[in-house]
């Protein structure tokens, strides 16, 4: 249809009104985050996890992302959570459904709005292309873990469309080799998919709208999912590991991505979660 057609005219400026309202709703959301927060952080124990897990979970209802939880969480503590990673949007599907701190490259503290959403998440930045720091990265991950905290490792490294998971970067499986608690360390794969818009299923022509990757600018693209409508995410949880039951880190990296990979080709092929168990 033609851009100047009556009906393109009526339905662009109620979807852009929709985005901003989206947008306003979660900037009314992060003020009691801004307030309290970084109060919360100062106390212990894992009272300063309930603000963030609450911000992401209503941000999802604010935007119109629908999550559907497909396994079950581990309930040890704590956990290295393995996922594979397509937007921005991972940030809130994952923070809304449960509240380990991420595992995040360096480059994403100093952008403006998501940098410090990460910092309340006591993310752990780590600087892929300097190796001389991988060791000093792995005690900051061991140290945070020895004090109970989970953690949300994306091993691709960079995020994707969302047809396949890139490789995974074994280096930072090394942490449950090094890790000394009173007994293995839990790594649980989890399944990060997308599957529909507007309930219509998302084929590969439509990944690009709700995949962040390359080179594509972050406002334009979160503007312009919000003017498309409601994203259905699908989070699946694995069976935990541990080395013992994989023999090693390398095999415990290509364990994790085969299971995620199956998964993922599996919801993207048309597989509807709404009408099967999982």
């Amino acid at each position: 249809m033609a851009d100047g057609s009556p009906t393109r005219a009526r339905t662009l400026p109620l979807s852009h009104a929709r985005a901003a309202l989206c947008l306003a709703g979660v900037a009314l959301c992060l003020v009691p985050v801004i307030l309290f927060q970084p109060l919360m952080l100062r106390l212990p124990g894992r009272a300063k996890e309930k603000i963030p897990y609450w911000f992401f979970r209503v941000s999802c209802l604010i935007l119109g992302i629908g999550v559907q939880v497909h396994g079950q969480r581990s309930r040890d503590r704590p956990v290295l959570y393995v996922a594979n990673h397509i937007s921005w949007l991972d940030i809130f599907t994952l923070g809304g459904v449960m509240s380990p701190s991420f595992v995040a490259r360096a480059d994403l503290e100093g952008w403006t709005l998501f940098g410090w959403l990460s910092t309340l998440r006591r993310t752990i930045f780590i600087d892929r292309e300097n190796r001389t720091r991988s060791g000093a990265h792995l005690e900051q991950m061991i140290e945070r873990l020895e004090a109970g905290d989970s953690l949300i490792l994306f091993p691709e490294g960079t995020s994707s469309d969302g047809s396949r998971v890139l490789p995974f970067k074994s280096s930072l499986f090394a942490v449950a080799e090094r890790w000394q608690g009173a007994r293995p360390l839990t790594v649980q794969p989890v399944t990060v998919a997308y599957t529909r818009i507007n309930s219509m299923p998302l084929g590969r022509h439509f990944r690009p709208f709700v995949g962040w990757y390359g080179d594509m600018e972050l406002g334009p693209h979160l503007w312009e999912l919000l003017t498309i409508g409601r994203v259905t995410a699908v989070i699946t949880f694995h069976e935990p590991v541990t080395l013992e039951t994989t023999g090693g880190r390398k095999a415990m990296s290509a364990h994790c991505h085969a299971e995620i990979s199956r998964r993922l080709e599996y919801l993207n092929s048309g597989y509807d979660p709404v009408e099967h168990a999982a």
